[in-house]
């Protein structure tokens, strides 16, 4: 039987995380073996305790303190350094606040022992209900089933990534597994041992955000395939530990979109952003200056963000 690490990062939200452990500790798993890597991120809330009370006797997870906020790179990377020290053969990443179909792992590792040419693979998520960007929107029996996300795709020429059939009401419109893909999203992604071998883990640069772009770029960049499998189905309650449009993303997104441009983007692109930057300088809000302040001066992982 083949083992499966999942790696899953929690900072102060320990209902959300005990909800999503709960929830996996119900897949299926005929043909692997599993176990939960939970990764406390610095908490300084009562993560810790409500952890070690409520999990302290289940086997199949090992709780590890890693006493400081690294970030989710950092986080995950803490996990999935620990799981490739103990020999597993594949690595589900995944946020501490979804929901999962009891089959979606099995199908994912399927996919994975069959396909040596797939580097990624990831479910069709779905918003939880009731947690949709547009609520209103929707009828009531079309609440879980708004999709979040069947792949990723990236806008080469202004580097902004886009989950694929976001918003959109699932009516079989994306029930054919896709390839042409430019990332997995990091909320639930598997991938193997071998592909950690030859990429390597997150990129510490990164801190948050862009790094599951930059490490399917590097996976693709082996000659791998991204793949996104729609029988295997999770639900993203999509809360996170940000606000949308808060300083936090703004001066992360800002300063790691304009690391992998120029890591990754034609020239004409790279062109365009160093245009762009110049005028940000100038007339943009403080953090995202300051974004571009540390882009510039090499200033990488967490950076100024305070």
């Amino acid at each position: 039987m083949v083992k499966v690490a999942i790696i899953i990062v929690n900072w102060n939200q320990p209902k959300l995380t005990l909800d999503t452990i709960n929830s996996i500790s119900k897949i299926t798993h005929p043909n692997f073996n599993y176990h939960i890597f939970l990764i406390d991120n610095g908490s300084t809330d009562n993560s810790i305790e409500e952890f070690t009370t409520k999990l302290k006797n289940d086997k199949n997870i090992s709780i590890y303190h890693t006493g400081s906020n690294l970030g989710y790179v950092g986080g995950n990377n803490y996990g999935l350094k620990i799981a490739l020290d103990n020999k597993y053969d594949y690595f589900l990443c995944a946020n501490n606040d979804i929901i999962v179909k009891p089959n979606f792992l099995t199908i994912l590792v399927n996919e994975l022992i069959n396909h040596s040419d797939i580097g990624v693979v990831g479910p069709k998520i779905y918003f939880a209900p009731g947690h949709e960007y547009h609520h209103s929107r929707y009828k009531k029996d079309e609440l879980g089933k708004v999709i979040w996300s069947v792949g990723g795709i990236i806008d080469w020429n202004n580097i902004y990534g886009s989950n694929r059939g976001i918003d959109e009401v699932d009516i079989g419109q994306y029930e054919q597994s896709y390839e042409n893909l430019d990332f997995i999203s990091g909320c639930c992604f598997l991938t193997t041992k071998d592909v950690l071998k030859k990429v390597g883990l997150f990129d510490n640069k990164l801190f948050m955000y862009f790094e599951d772009v930059d490490f399917c770029q590097k996976v693709k960049r082996l000659g791998l395939k991204l793949k996104y499998i729609p029988k295997s189905i999770i639900w993203h309650i999509n809360s996170g530990s940000s606000s949308a449009a808060s300083s936090l993303q703004e001066y992360f997104i800002t300063r790691n979109r304009l690391l992998f441009g120029f890591r990754y983007a034609g020239l004409r692109t790279k062109f365009a952003l160093s245009r762009q930057m110049l005028h940000q300088l100038f007339s943009s809000p403080k953090w995202e200056k300051q974004a571009i302040i540390d882009f510039l001066t090499h200033k990488w992982g967490k950076g100024s963000w305070t």
